[in-house]
């Protein structure tokens, strides 16, 4: 996240400021020259970057500089799996349809849907014991991967895809 400072005043691309001068700027200031903006007294502040709100407690600070602690392994373990747990079932309620037919009426479960469905307990399976063998908040940040390009990959993403 990029923000700007006047002095200690900070200042925001799209609105008009005035300096200690009492010099008032356009709203527009923003597309000045470095250059420009050094000579005005203006600093460009790029903030770190926020660690997982549901792995860490942090605070960012007027430069944008963040503080984090990690928070309780237990309770963090407990809340992730619930996450699991709900993802597993949002996953499963739209082929339920497919039980209750075959229930209502005997006909066939297809079986591209029982095999999805069976692969959707398995990898909910697999990610509640990877994250149980976790014994860090950061073996758990290890688990969700983002690339550069802002990719998911890591065993905490990537759900099996049901096959037509």
């Amino acid at each position: 996240m990029v923000m700007f400072k006047y002095k200690e005043k900070e200042i925001f691309p799209g609105k008009g400021w005035k300096d200690d001068e009492g010099v008032r700027h356009p709203r527009n200031w923003n597309i000045w020259s470095s250059t420009e903006k050094k000579e005005r007294g203006v600093v460009e502040i790029i903030s770190d970057t926020p660690p997982d709100s549901r792995l860490y407690d942090w605070s960012m600070d007027g430069n944008g500089k963040i503080t984090s602690t990690a928070k309780d392994l237990a309770a963090t373990k407990i809340e992730i799996k619930k996450e699991i747990k709900f993802q597993q079932f949002t996953e499963l309620c739209g082929s339920d349809w497919a039980y209750i037919r075959h229930y209502d009426t005997g006909k066939d479960v297809p079986a591209n849907i029982e095999t999805w469905r069976n692969a959707i307990r398995t990898k909910a399976t697999e990610m509640e014991d990877a994250l149980s063998a976790c014994s860090s908040v950061e073996d758990i940040a290890k688990l969700w991967v983002i690339d550069k390009d802002g990719n998911n990959s890591g065993m905490l993403y990537n759900w099996p895809e049901l096959e037509e």
